[in-house]
C-alpha cells in the first residue's frame, strides 16, 4: 500500500509533478465543456474571438483547453527550468502564444491585443509551485497597456486576478518594454 523504497517514492513524486503540471497547463481537456470566450470586439477579427474572459477560472480553463505546454513556443533562448526570482519562482518556464510569439519573433516592440504569456513557477526542486499570465484585452487597463494577471496555485485554484497591485507595480518598471520582464521586445 505504502511505497517501500526511494525508487517508488521518485516515482511517486514523478507521477505527481506531471499531475501538477497537467492541471496547471497541461493536456487537453475531455469535458464537454468549452472554454469561456469573449466575444469579438468592433469588427471581429482575431483580437477577441476565441479568447477567454477576464477572469482567472476562464483564463485556466482556456489554457488547459489548449494544451499550452504542447502547442505554444517557450520565450526564444529561454527554454524550460530557466533561472527566476521571487515572486515568481527560482525555475521558470515560459511559454507564448501565436499572436505573442509573432510579436516578439518581429521585434514589434509591444505586444499586441490578444497576446498572452503564461509562466510555470518551480521551486528549486523543480516542483511546479504555480503558474502566472499575462493576458492582453483591448481596453481592459488602459494604464498598464490593457494586461490582465492570473496567478493560478498547482492545483488550479485561481490566486490572484484582474489588475493585481503587485503585478502592476512591478512589471511597472518595465513600462518601457510593455510590461514584460522576460526579455526585450525590440
Amino acid at each position: 500500500m505504502f511505497p517501500r523504497s526511494i525508487s517508488q517514492l521518485k516515482n511517486l513524486f514523478v507521477l505527481g509533478v506531471i499531475v501538477l503540471l497537467a492541471v496547471a497547463c497541461g493536456t487537453s481537456s475531455t469535458s464537454d465543456k468549452a472554454p469561456t470566450v469573449v466575444e469579438p470586439s468592433g469588427g471581429g477579427g482575431a483580437s477577441g474571438a476565441g479568447l477567454p474572459k477576464t477572469n482567472g477560472a476562464a483564463v485556466m480553463a482556456y489554457l488547459k483547453d489548449l494544451d499550452c505546454q504542447g502547442s505554444w513556443q517557450l520565450w526564444p533562448g529561454k527554454g524550460e527550468l530557466y533561472e527566476g526570482a521571487e515572486p515568481h519562482g527560482m525555475l521558470l518556464t515560459t511559454y507564448l502564444n501565436k499572436t505573442a510569439f509573432d510579436a516578439l519573433a518581429d521585434k514589434a516592440g509591444i505586444m499586441p491585443v490578444g497576446s498572452i504569456v503564461v509562466k510555470e513557477n518551480y521551486t528549486p526542486d523543480k516542483v511546479l509551485d504555480a503558474t502566472t499570465v499575462m493576458y492582453k484585452v483591448a481596453g481592459y487597463n488602459p494604464e498598464i497597456n490593457d494586461w490582465f494577471w492570473a496567478k493560478l496555485g498547482n492545483d488550479g485554484a485561481v490566486l490572484a486576478e484582474g489588475q493585481v497591485a503587485g503585478c502592476q507595480t512591478c512589471h511597472g518598471q518595465k513600462k518601457d518594454n510593455d510590461y514584460i520582464w522576460t526579455g526585450p521586445l525590440k
